[in-house]
């Protein structure tokens, strides 16, 4: 039986961690479609217009999904705290915690790149320069290691559903 705690702080984690995480696929989409297949060079036909809007809107859903990383990785830490779950015997759940919290310096640096896009937005800058450099950046940021991030979150979702490396309870035959 969980405590009450737990129970919470892990409906909290699962809410912020669908948002967060679908949210950062979307957020791809959206981006991908400025660019040209498999490089970061620009679409030539796109209008300063629409490339602006296209901005905004990962300027703006980069804070949603900031906020909900931040909210996911609090309420990861109050689970792992008040869970009856002993990382010793629950080796699917100690791995799901090792790499979801190895990867919060990466995620903390691509906050940074989005809170200044988020800035660049917020102020009303028309300077498509500014937002393309800002963007590729963080496209580049770290030599791709948010997008290996990325595939070890899918790795959590695969290890928190067929739970490997969990050690069985041996019956008892002192009783």
């Amino acid at each position: 039986m969980q405590p009450r705690t737990a129970k919470i702080s892990l409906f909290i984690l699962l809410t912020s961690g669908i948002i967060w995480l679908g949210g950062v696929n979307i957020r791809s989409l959206i981006g991908y479609n400025l660019l040209q297949p498999w490089t970061s060079d620009f679409k030539p036909n796109i209008h300063p217009y629409v490339e602006r809007i296209v901005f905004s809107l990962i300027a703006q859903s980069s804070m949603v999904l900031s906020i909900a990383y931040v909210v996911a990785w609090v309420a990861g830490i109050v689970f792992l705290k008040t869970t009856s779950y002993r990382l010793k015997d629950h080796g699917w759940l100690m791995m799901s915690a090792i790499v979801f919290y190895f990867f919060t310096p990466v995620e903390v640096y691509t906050m940074i790149l989005d809170v200044k896009m988020w800035y660049l937005d917020y102020i009303g800058s028309e300077d498509l320069v500014e937002f393309r450099k800002l963007f590729i950046h963080r496209l580049e940021a770290l030599g791709g290691a948010w997008w290996i991030a990325l595939l070890c979150y899918y790795t959590i979702l695969g290890l928190a559903i067929f739970r490997p490396f969990q050690r069985k309870k041996l019956p008892n035959i002192m009783n």
